[in-house]
């Protein structure tokens, strides 16, 4: 860089953006590094719009920060884009309610707000990258859960239906295991042209959910084959510790994101899995609550892998005994555990 260049830059005012998303525009302000607001605008939420955005707050200075509000929903593609322009990003979270309560409620005051916090580094983080991998890992398990939850409604259904179906039907199908049950019911001959007697009403909606469970069981199985390699290729080392499968691996790697660094350390990660205490202390009273927070999925998954070491691990089970025996109680233990192996996932995560 040239003298000339570096005068330039040095003469430009430093300034932090802060963007109000939505699903069909965009608002955006600017303030520089004093706290004055600059200046506002909308733009379209589409790529010409992310240019234009980007073009707009360059003419007031050099642009050190950007904060946006809904990274991870609206804003996904204005952060890509920023993102690949070099820009630094910060998510921030809406304004709380007291400050909307006394300055109001509009899309300018609310990116404005989001600038201020972005400046100040509060209710701020560092928003996931969602241009690779774990991105693409993300989807498939959207799909492969709404999969998974329908199969198990699906056979809900089906046995609310043979508790309340005439006696022979019901004595004939209540005995059976659930595969055999699916697989029976699939199979069914129901006569379609007495469909107006209950016995065959039955028969009918059980062959249907029957089939529709066998479906959801196929695409299940086809997004596995998709998920596990990719699982697998992302971190392996994750998919090497003890009690942590595909499934499990998949949800953590979706938590941390693709740039897990964005991550200070493993007690933000354990608050970020809802597994690090809470301080609940006031004057004599000295003591921590339950942490209801944070991602509950990436909760369950610690949970499962609990319950699998609880199991099968002799270090875990020789943990749980001498924690009995000091008088914690079975879910207090299950707490300090997911608290360990948050530990542990977040160095496999990181390394």
């Amino acid at each position: 860089m040239t003298t000339i260049a570096r005068e330039e830059q040095q003469d430009q005012v430093m300034i932090v953006a802060g963007i109000d998303t939505h699903g069909d525009s965009h608002t955006a302000a600017v303030i520089d590094t004093t706290g004055q607001l600059l200046g506002s605008a909308q733009f379209p939420a589409n790529r010409s719009g992310y240019a234009a955005l980007l073009s707009w707050a360059c003419a007031f200075g050099v642009l050190v920060i950007a904060g946006i509000e809904g990274t991870g929903a609206y804003g996904a593609g204005l952060a890509r884009h920023l993102r690949a322009a070099g820009v630094e990003l910060r998510e921030v979270d809406r304004p709380d309610r007291k400050s909307r309560r006394f300055a109001g409620k509009s899309d300018p005051l609310d990116a404005e707000a989001a600038a201020r916090a972005a400046l100040a580094g509060t209710r701020s983080g560092i928003p996931k990258d969602r241009a690779g991998k774990v991105e693409a890992l993300r989807n498939l398990r959207i799909a492969r859960r709404s999969a998974v939850t329908q199969r198990a409604d699906c056979q809900r259904r089906m046995k609310a239906i043979i508790v309340t179906a005439p006696d022979a039907l019901r004595e004939r199908l209540r005995g059976l295991s659930d595969r055999e049950l699916i697989e029976v019911c699939a199979a069914a001959r129901p006569d379609t042209t007495r469909a107006d007697e209950p016995e065959q009403a039955s028969k009918i909606a059980l062959r249907a959910l029957a089939r529709r469970h066998q479906s959801l069981t196929a695409e299940i199985a086809e997004l596995d084959a998709l998920i596990d390699p990719l699982v697998a290729d992302i971190n392996p080392r994750l998919l090497a510790l003890n009690g942590v499968g595909a499934d499990v691996a998949g949800q953590l790697l979706v938590t941390a994101g693709e740039n897990p660094g964005r991550l200070r350390s493993e007690a933000a990660f354990a608050m970020l899995c809802g597994v690090a205490p809470i301080p609940a202390s006031s004057g004599k009273t000295h003591r921590h609550r339950l942490n209801r927070g944070g991602d509950r999925h990436a909760n369950a998954a610690l949970y499962r892998i609990v319950l699998c070491r609880l199991r099968w691990d002799p270090r875990t089970r020789a943990y749980a005994a001498r924690r009995t025996t000091e008088g914690l109680s079975k879910k207090d233990i299950i707490r300090c555990l997911k608290r360990l192996i948050a530990r542990e996932i977040y160095t496999a995560l990181t390394t």
